[in-house]
């Protein structure tokens, strides 16, 4: 009988496609614990083969009450079987089953918060659900041994908004590496070679700034936007590109596991990460694409949220735009674009950056943590 300490990752989404949960898997799994994931996938993707990771496939095209439904069934089912000593739940979705089940088998409990859930952007028109979920989450928050947070900017307000203590920050940072190799954007896509190419990696939703770079784009004339990536509103920005006219050098490149996704990001020549301020949540934002960007020797294009702001500014690794103002980042743009001198400088800070903001630095954080409460 194996004598190693079990761990369990309950998340919603697919792990092959999360930085954060192949990350953990993979840092825990060196720390000699035995690790299993139980998620789950809705697009059609290839899932790759581990024995360690659940992947249930559920459909959106069911309808909310009955993709939830079914989420938290097959979720129970899985966690119901689990003998782990900890449990990891990777959101606010996975909470209460995740509690409820840990509670039973007298494990421990870890709460992943990646974001202010009560104040997402999707719920800053829809008081009610609002309510229902900081309703959910202050009542299953306080059952947890630790909470994490990916900034300390929503460390500090969980632990004012729920009189809470027990709560570290870990960002979102990615793995210390260089690529393995560069993928051709500019054969795969016909990009001409003076233009620059402009990379969106993440979620294709609105409140990333999506929109403000199609319009941008109209008079940025010497670069393409490039988007990696999948998400509710891809039809939508396909739109939007053919009705600004630019949908011709705009390429929807389709998203890639985490493994492999630096060997894309690294053959741009500029990132785009531009959170809109449409929520306390976004507010806070301090994505894994800024770090991700850095990582690949990318410089950044960010917008001037704190958080956001900080890193590009300490770091030096590009520049900050008011994304209220359309006309500031079209000539911030453009300057970049023209100045081959400062995106070299970038690259070069971008590379020492990068070997202190990697995740197995971050993680030594959560390390001790559960070193302690273990």
């Amino acid at each position: 009988m194996s004598t190693k300490k079990k761990i369990c990752i309950a998340f919603l989404g697919n792990p092959y496609h999360d930085s954060r949960v192949t990350n953990l898997y993979n840092s825990l799994i060196e720390d000699g614990y035995e690790v299993s994931v139980i998620s789950f996938n809705w697009f059609a993707d290839k899932i790759s083969n581990n024995k360690n990771y659940i992947i249930h496939e559920i459909s959106r095209k069911q309808g909310s009450l009955n993709f939830y439904l079914s989420f938290l069934t097959k979720l129970f089912s899985s966690l119901i079987k689990s003998k782990a000593d900890i449990f990891f739940a990777e959101d606010i979705y996975t909470l209460p089953i995740v509690v409820l089940i840990a509670k039973i088998k007298k494990a421990k409990i870890f709460y992943n918060s990646r974001e202010i859930y009560s104040f997402i952007g999707g719920l800053r028109n829809r008081p009610f659900l609002q309510k229902i979920i900081t309703s959910i989450e202050k009542y299953f928050i306080k059952k947890v041994d630790l909470v994490l947070t990916t900034g300390e900017m929503d460390t500090e307000f969980l632990k004012n908004f729920y009189s809470l203590e027990n709560v570290i920050t870990v960002r979102n940072i990615p793995l210390y590496q260089e690529p393995k190799y560069n993928f051709d954007f500019r054969s795969k896509f016909n990009i001409p070679t003076n233009y620059k190419i402009l990379l969106y990696q993440g979620i294709l939703i609105d409140g990333r700034g999506i929109s403000i770079i199609l319009k941008a784009l109209q008079k940025i004339h010497n670069a393409v936007f490039i988007l990696l990536g999948e998400g509710s509103e891809k039809e939508k920005f396909i739109k939007e590109a053919k009705e600004l006219n630019v949908y011709e050098r705009v390429s929807f490149a389709g998203s890639y596991p985490q493994d492999e996704l630096i060997n894309f990001t690294s053959s741009a020549d500029i990132g785009l990460a531009l959170i809109e301020n449409i929520s306390i949540s976004y507010y806070h934002a301090l994505p894994n694409k800024l770090f991700e960007y850095i990582m690949a020797n990318v410089p950044v294009v960010s917008c001037s949220l704190p958080q956001m702001k900080n890193i590009v500014e300490k770091y030096k690794v590009g520049i900050v735009v008011d994304l209220d103002n359309v006309e500031d980042v079209i000539s911030s743009i453009n300057n970049l674009i023209n100045d081959e001198k400062t995106l070299i400088k970038f690259k070069i800070n971008c590379k020492e950056a990068a070997k202190e903001l990697n995740w197995q630095n971050e993680y030594q954080i959560l390390r001790k943590e559960i070193m302690r409460i273990n």
